[in-house]
């Protein structure tokens, strides 16, 4: 019996080199703070509209065509990337993210939409707390220096990133490495054109 490939996927939305470039210079000037942060490599940096978690490769053909016939329901919208903040809080942040500006209500309505077609299919497991769309710029490894990093960011309240037409969305794949997650696409989805 030969056991099958699981690859650990999620689905997103590319933000394109320019945003990518800005939410870099963004960590660099948090990273000034000195708090101890893993912050994600620019390459890597992208909006999740759904974690899968571990999938069969099997199920990628049916999950591919699902996120696609869901896709071209949507229209190709405007998204901005601005604000900067931490989950779960200020005081004690794990998570430093950038909010999503214009596009946010587009952006939850695909991800809502996403959701019933990939769990009937049982590639995904409703998360419980509420979706916020985000990018994540880094992770808090240490609560040293977290008072710099909470004052940093609040410097940087009206921070923009900028804006990018969203015309697909990707299914991608993660390994895990010792140098950090190496992301390749598995598909895309055009939006309604």
């Amino acid at each position: 019996m030969t056991s099958m490939a699981r690859l650990r996927t999620f689905i997103a939305i590319d933000l394109g080199k320019p945003i990518r470039a800005r939410c870099l210079a963004l960590q660099e000037t948090l990273a000034r703070g000195g708090a101890e942060v893993k912050w994600v490599e620019e390459e890597n940096l992208h909006l999740t509209l759904l974690f899968l978690g571990e999938v069969e490769d099997r199920d990628l053909p049916a999950l591919c065509q699902a996120v696609s016939d869901c896709c071209i329901q949507h229209n190709p919208f405007t998204l901005s990337v601005e604000t900067v903040g931490c989950f779960p809080n200020p005081r004690r942040p794990r998570v430093v993210w950038a909010g999503v500006g214009a596009g946010h209500a587009q952006v939850c309505a695909l991800h809502d939409a996403l959701e019933p077609p990939l769990l009937a299919l049982g590639c995904y497991r409703r998360e419980e707390r509420i979706y916020t769309p985000h990018i994540t710029l880094g992770r808090v490894k240490s609560e040293r220096s977290t008072a710099a990093l909470a004052l940093a960011l609040a410097r940087q309240a009206k921070w923009h990133g900028g804006e990018t037409e969203v015309r697909e969305v990707r299914v991608l794949s993660s390994e895990l490495t010792p140098q950090g997650p190496v992301y390749t696409v598995l598909s895309r989805a055009k939006l309604h054109s």
